[in-house]
């Protein structure tokens, strides 16, 4: 059974990603550099492949992002920009980028444990307080450090957390499409991201903040510890009229294990008015991740792994569901008896 090493964060068992200052480069073929392997995914923005330097032998990851569109290329280049500023264990870190034959092709760290959810429901994994405390305590850092950059991340959601390895504890925050850059001289409004983990003010396109992304993360929070999703509803309206109310509970059996401090973690950041809201500097310093020592935080949250299980599922079988709608729309035929 894999336990989370409860010496963290006292040893970094792995050597840092090298930190690298990134200069986009025009019109210079990526293939020059780097060898480009099998397709490793896709998501909104790209598709990813398996890549390899060819002076160092060194394997990244690579997403190409194809640019028919102005817009298409003002994004990509919006997230290298940002995401070349971003040095730290917590953060994928880009290793070069190319701007190339109407498609931007971004290299980055290659991270290979999976999505956070997918390795904490893995039958070899005892999820308890501790652990979920653990992992929380490392994504608030990675998200002090991005607002001490002046970014707000704005796409704070389970599958945006990976863990660096199938067997360690260390994660990584990815995807940099929709972040923003804040300044204070310019009124800051976006409408977008998933509404399940969107907070109030995106919803109703009033002025975002760092705060905006301490919502997500008391969603995410809540998700962890029990396998539920705070504000959910049958279909986007509804999840965002949820949202709006701002309105949880911690009446389920999930919760029965869960100790008071973690409840109060996250009672701090689900709060509507985003002033109120801890912020990653204030979540770090909160009782429940600088003191985790209550007497359940050992304990197996078996009735949370088991809803998160389900939670997981559901969320693949959404995913499934609209890609093959997607691809019916642009013509596709697909043969159900194969699906």
């Amino acid at each position: 059974m894999i336990k989370v090493d409860e010496n963290y964060p006292a040893q970094e068992l792995a050597p840092a990603f090298p930190y690298r200052q990134v200069q986009l480069k025009q019109e210079v073929d990526p293939r020059q550099s780097f060898d480009i392997l099998p397709e490793l995914g896709r998501g909104t923005f790209g598709t990813v492949f398996l890549c390899r330097d060819k002076a160092s032998g060194l394997e990244l990851a690579a997403k190409i992002v194809p640019c028919k569109k102005k817009k298409e290329r003002t994004d990509a280049l919006r997230e290298i920009d940002i995401m070349s500023c971003l040095h730290h264990p917590r953060l994928i870190q880009l290793y070069d980028a190319f701007d190339y034959e109407n498609k931007v092709y971004v290299i980055l760290e290659l991270v290979q444990g999976g999505e956070l959810f997918e390795r904490v429901i893995d039958d070899d994994f005892v999820l308890t307080e501790k652990a979920c405390a653990v992992f929380m305590k490392q994504i608030c850092e990675g998200m002090e450090y991005i607002h001490s950059r002046s970014i707000i991340h704005l796409d704070m959601k389970p599958e945006n957390i990976l863990c660096l390895t199938k067997t360690g504890n260390r994660i990584k925050i990815i995807d940099f499409g929709f972040a923003r850059r804040y300044d204070k001289n310019k009124k800051l409004q976006v409408m977008f991201g998933t509404p399940e983990f969107t907070a109030p003010e995106v919803l109703n396109y009033d002025e975002i903040y760092f705060y905006t992304d301490m919502w997500s993360l008391g969603v995410i929070c809540y998700v962890l510890l029990s396998g539920l999703s705070p504000f959910v509803g049958g279909n986007d309206l509804a999840t965002m009229n949820n949202v709006n109310s701002g309105k949880f509970s911690f009446k389920y059996s999930s919760f029965e294990a869960v100790s008071e401090d973690a409840k109060d973690f996250v009672r701090k950041l689900l709060v509507r008015d985003g002033t109120q809201r801890l912020t990653a500097r204030q979540a770090l310093q909160h009782k429940w991740l600088a003191e985790t020592t209550t007497a359940q935080s050992t304990t197996e949250l078996s009735i949370t792994k088991t809803k998160l299980k389900r939670y997981v599922i559901k969320k693949r079988w959404t995913k499934a569901v609209n890609t093959i709608i997607a691809l019916r729309r642009m013509g596709a035929r697909i043969d159900f008896d194969l699906v």
